[in-house]
């Protein structure tokens, strides 16, 4: 079956091989086991159920909650030639009753539905007596209210198997999942003896920037000025927020779209659609809604805000590069996203443990924003693996060209006034304190008295807050998390205060630019723009950047040496073939390069 899969994988999705990660996850779906696959975003985790799916008998059930997603997802796999269909909320009676004809039929090989859908008669109805041969379950971390998207509906996941009169596969596949996470997926889809298959955390293909900068607006207005070309996504945490940036960017002249859950359905599908197919480059969109773009050609994601834990934040960057191609995540920080953070956490938890959980989470995001060394490593280490380098040389701390400085005295000032201070404070208290302020609070408690009190009157406020944040992240100072957290010594404290630890520190700069590519490259992608809109589809459903580029590299000038270009399948040869090969010799002529 396996010798089959790789022939489907050739004829439907053009690869000649699996990538390194796929291959075991397929194996075991093959063979029948319930699989977990923690796979990171754009590593390729739809095609390792797409593909026994086709292998199997029957038919393939996939619950996914991105509403907005699923009819991508099903268009561009009958694209390629594979029957599909999904059923959600977004459907009427007609059509729905055109889908479940079809299914009795045997003519839909794979079925998209929301976990809400599970629950109904009519539904249950329809799949009594299907051949269910796997059920796929995508984003399975939502299955965990320790998960960073909590949904109750796929907690009737399991329900739902335990009804069928056959079990089948089970198959359950996420992005980001701690080992808590992990273990929630197992027990709550009640998989058996499932084979596990984390195939790493890391994308290579992302540069992740984080900067500390005072005019955001600015910041964002020359980088989509200097990559005006490229698909991006800008990120905020509140629909304000999210008008806000729209309409700043509207006023100097850059075309763009939005989305958050304060519009009305009608726009926020229209702007989605018109991001996925090209008409517009950059949209706008709160983190905290989800937009669920399966996008390949995204090149940057900005975030605006700072997210609320680190799960959200690699998810979302995620987003960009799912081709493969360089792109560029730029988390734009200020300490106001903390209050925004905390906000957020006092009004969405319902209880005191989990709001404790959530701000313990938070934690995390500060000390990542504030870590000085390799950024990529502070992901992994979090998810779990132990990275085997300590500069990954595609991160904004990695490229920093400024040297190293020695903070160990002043590092030695922070801690000893904290010691002097007996009581545990926050931040602010022990920032007042070394800059020598004259607020009511640190004169009743007589802090000016202390031989630490003013000592750090050269730093100002926000300096020695990202100062004192970076301590933190860094081990040489505990925080007690919480919504007011409080400023702890430690034993890497004391080794400091000792001289027995050096703080070594480093600063950050900025890139503007991402790529270049060739004249040949930029007319394939008119190209696909042009039969993109004739077909009605979006133009990454045709062929990816990563594919354009491997044509503008190669210029196959047959259809036997346009199947050997990865993405190129037999279907899309049939479609598009003789058009790129024709664009590609009017290149090679008009440049004088025929061999």
């Amino acid at each position: 079956m396996f010798e089959r899969s790789l022939q489907y994988l050739q004829g439907f999705f053009g690869y000649p091989s699996y990538r390194k990660n796929q291959e075991p996850v397929v194996k075991s779906i093959l063979k029948g086991d319930d699989t977990l696959a923690i796979m990171p975003t754009g590593g390729g985790k739809s095609i390792c159920y797409q593909i026994p799916a086709l292998c199997f008998d029957g038919i393939t059930i996939v619950i996914s909650p991105l509403i907005s997603l699923m009819k991508d997802q099903v268009d561009s796999i009958i694209e390629l030639g594979i029957s599909a269909a999904f059923i959600n909320s977004t459907l009427s009676q007609d059509e729905l009753s055109s889908i479940i004809y079809r299914l009795s039929k045997g003519k839909i090989k794979i079925l998209y539905v929301a976990p809400e859908r599970l629950d109904s008669r009519d539904f249950l109805d329809a799949t009594e007596n299907l051949n269910i041969s796997q059920i796929a379950i995508d984003e399975a971390h939502c299955v965990s209210q320790w998960g960073h998207d909590f949904r109750p509906s796929y907690k009737g996941i399991s329900r739902f198997i335990s009804k069928l009169p056959k079990r089948p596969v089970i198959t359950a596949f996420t992005a980001t999942a701690t080992s808590v996470v992990q273990n929630d997926i197992i027990n709550l889809l009640s998989l058996k003896s499932p084979n596990i298959f984390v195939t790493g955390f890391d994308r290579d293909n992302l540069l992740i920037n984080c900067l500390k900068i005072s005019n955001k607006m600015d910041y964002i207005k020359d980088y989509i000025n200097a990559n005006k070309n490229l698909s991006g996504i800008i990120y905020a945490s509140t629909r304000k927020e999210v008008n806000k940036i729209y309409e700043y960017l509207k006023d100097v002249g850059i075309s763009c779209g939005r989305y958050h859950a304060g519009l009305l359905e009608g726009e926020r599908k229209q702007m989605q659609e018109d991001f996925v197919y090209d008409k517009i480059n950059l949209i706008v969109a709160t983190n905290a809604f989800g937009m669920g773009i399966d996008k390949s050609n995204v090149r940057y994601v900005i975030h605006y805000n700072m997210p609320k834990n680190i799960e959200g934040y690699y998810q979302e960057i995620g987003r960009a590069g799912r081709d493969g191609e360089n792109s560029e995540c730029i988390l734009l920080f200020s300490p106001q996203d903390v209050s925004i953070n905390k906000y957020l956490i006092e009004v969405g938890c319902q209880n005191d443990f989990t709001k404790k959980f959530e701000y313990e989470k938070l934690q995390y995001m500060v000390d990542f924003v504030h870590h000085n060394g390799c950024l990529r490593k502070y992901i992994l280490t979090y998810f779990g693996e132990e990275p085997d380098f300590d500069s990954c040389n595609n991160c904004s701390s990695c490229l920093n060209e400024g040297t190293l400085r020695d903070k160990t005295i002043d590092a030695q000032k922070v801690l000893s006034c904290i010691y002097r201070m007996k009581k545990e404070f926050g931040t602010t208290m022990v920032v007042d304190v070394l800059r020598g302020s004259s607020q009511k609070k640190v004169l009743s408690n007589r802090f000016d008295s202390l031989s630490t009190y003013g000592i750090m009157k050269d730093y100002s406020k926000n300096d020695l807050v990202n100062f004192i944040n970076t301590l933190v992240s860094h081990g040489f100072l505990s925080l007690k998390e919480g919504e007011f957290p409080v400023l702890k010594l430690n034993s890497l404290s004391g080794k400091v205060l000792k001289g027995e630890e050096k703080v070594i520190l480093k600063e950050f700069k900025v890139s503007n630019k991402i790529s270049s590519d060739n004249g040949l490259f930029d007319r394939l992608k008119v190209l696909r723009l042009i039969l993109a809109k004739k077909n009605k589809i979006p133009p990454y459903f045709i062929f990816s950047d990563t594919t354009l580029k491997s044509m503008s590299i190669s210029c196959p000038k047959t259809p036997n040496e346009m199947l050997q270009i990865s993405g190129v399948g037999e279907n899309k040869l049939k479609k598009y073939g003789d058009n790129f090969i024709k664009e590609i010799s009017l290149y090679l002529d008009n440049e004088n390069l025929r061999a």
